[in-house]
């Protein structure tokens, strides 16, 4: 193997991340799902022959990255590199192997250089709806959940397995939306493998293994380093968080050595009879993805980053679901392992970790009901995301309205009412939800939500924080909880199940806010001022919280 000078290397590197991002983006721009196309719910990434991943699409949530980074050579232990032939494209969405639940699809496709493989493109986005008892956490195991697809051809040199496409449209209630978003995938794996072999004509490579060990052996090292300025030591922490039938208490423990980190959720409650149980995969994602924010956070994700970070746990817990319990909300905890995380970071660097989080997306799975079906009324099913407050970080006031960990955007107003018969008859940032202290915790939402015509629809919400708030840090206070209704005189609606919103009534959604930073005596005037001024603290608030003896 000739050897190839960093600076060509570096290159090299920034090229690739090219290619990545073009092909992060023909899935985006493809897609038939708003959460995919409006949201960014997707992952892309490139893979050397090893299937390790040598570089990830900006756009993406750790959920889908992190997990794509494993799936692949779970798909590689399955199909031997000796028999792939030019446009094969192989794809599973079983949660165990590739990304925590059902309605992803996870596809992967060899790239081909002068006729043989050289390395691997791969892709997840969420699909609307897989049959089942739908999105929601109802299901009680996977089965309910829809239609599990093992490992298996999608593209036979070139061909799509139109069997394959017949019976995943038979088992949806959004047959062209799945169908569209599969090609949109497809797309999206075709653009990297096109791009990334163009990449090598013009390199005049033979191969990626140069590039792929440069990449990789400099991230891990990278990170390694990164992990020896962490004071060596064992900490531990525990959350609780809502869960279905009853709370559910998280535990943690977080070995730093010299040059690793483990996580393990050992003392984690067992699993839900609902689809809230996490599968490892899935957990391990967004645990890894918190500790990388902290810890060489300007280290790109890759193989070589992510390998010095491992984690486990007990199998059966909550965070390491076996199969075939129910996970399609696997996002309501799993997202919440961050915060958990940071319970234990926070002992050990605690001037740069932040408050605790709205975390949890507040996921709204909408859809019609039997009797509109039955009736002749619309057909349709439609996955809503919104967010809420940010945590305050050491030297910052939190982002209101923001998903952390996910990353997924909000759902838009125009394009919902756009494709679905609802109405989005407020939106607005939420008054004093942000947790008080020297830097104060970002806003949560409300939100009201009815239907544009005569018929009820249903509503599966699983979100966090309904009965935990987000805690504050070094004396800084909770941020406000969540909240949902259907109607403005109805009692609250617990976080999980299964609702009806009657015709002309709307469902009311409130977002939580995130918990403070430090103690809220010690935050400065003027941003009091200023937050008086946006309307982001009420007067009331100002005068309990920060002492404020002027005007609003």
């Amino acid at each position: 193997m000739r050897s190839i000078p960093k600076t060509r290397l570096q290159v090299m590197w920034n090229r690739l991340l090219a290619v990545v991002e073009e092909q992060g983006q023909a899935l985006i721009r493809a897609a038939f799902s708003p959460i995919v196309r409006e949201s960014g719910d997707i992952s892309a990434g490139i893979f050397d022959l090893r299937g390790r991943m040598l570089a990830q699409a900006v756009t993406g949530t750790p959920g889908h990255i992190n997990t794509m980074a494993e799936a692949v050579k779970n798909l590689l232990e399955r199909f031997p590199i000796q028999n792939m032939r030019h446009g094969d494209i192989y794809m599973t969405n079983d949660p165990w192997l590739a990304s925590g639940h059902l309605n992803d699809f996870l596809l992967m496709q060899p790239v081909f250089h002068k006729n043989r493989v050289v390395g691997f493109t791969s892709c997840t986005s969420h699909l609307a709806d897989l049959g089942g008892k739908g999105m929601g956490p109802e299901g009680s195991d996977v089965f309910d959940e829809g239609l599990l697809i093992p490992p298996c051809k999608l593209l036979d040199a070139g061909e799509i397995n139109s069997f394959l496409m017949e019976i995943v449209k038979a088992n949806s209630r959004e047959p062209i939306a799945n169908e569209g978003d599969i090609y949109a995938l497809i797309a999206c794996c075709e653009t990297g493998a096109e791009r990334l072999a163009g990449m090598m004509v013009e390199f005049d490579l033979e191969d990626l293994d140069a590039l792929a060990d440069y990449i990789i052996d400099t991230s891990r090292q990278g990170t390694i380093q990164a992990i020896a300025e962490v004071p060596k030591g064992v900490y531990r922490s525990e959350l609780m968080v809502d869960g279905y039938e009853h709370p559910i208490k998280l535990a943690a423990t977080l070995t730093v050595a010299e040059d690793h980190i483990l996580l393990d959720f050992d003392g984690t409650d067992g699993c839900s009879d609902k689809g809230i149980n996490v599968p490892l995969n899935y957990a391990t994602a967004y645990s890894v993805f918190a500790l990388r924010c902290i810890i060489g956070s300007d280290i790109p994700n890759n193989a070589g980053s992510l390998e010095p970070f491992r984690v486990t746990g007990p199998k059966g817990c909550i965070l390491n679901a076996q199969p075939p319990v129910p996970v399609a909300m696997r996002h309501s905890l799993g997202q919440m392992t961050p915060d958990l995380v940071y319970g234990c970071l926070s002992q050990a660097v605690p001037d740069k970790v932040p408050a605790e989080g709205a975390s949890c997306l507040y996921d709204l799975p909408i859809r019609h009901t039997p009797e509109a079906a039955r009736d002749g009324g619309a057909h349709f099913a439609l996955e809503l995301v919104y967010n809420g407050g940010t945590g305050a970080r050491p030297t910052r006031d939190g982002l209101s309205a923001t998903a952390f960990p996910s990353g997924v955007w909000g759902s838009q107003v125009e394009t919902t009412e756009a494709t679905a018969p609802v109405l989005i008859t407020k939106r607005e940032l939420r008054i004093d939800s942000g947790g008080p202290g020297q830097h104060r915790g970002g806003l949560g939402q409300h939100i009201e939500i009815q239907s544009s015509e005569e018929t009820e629809f249903l509503v599966f919400p699983s979100v966090e924080r309904i009965l935990f708030p987000a805690a504050g840090r070094h004396g800084g206070q909770p941020g406000a909880k969540g909240r949902m209704r259907i109607g403005q005189a109805s009692d609250d609606l617990p976080s999980k199940g299964e609702f009806r919103v009657p015709a002309g009534v709307p469902m009311i959604l409130e977002t939580p806010g995130g918990g403070g930073f430090g103690p809220p005596q010690d935050r400065a005037k003027e941003d009091v001022a200023r937050d008086l001024e946006e309307g982001l603290v009420s007067l009331d608030a100002a005068q309990e919280h920060y002492g404020w003896e002027g005007e609003k």
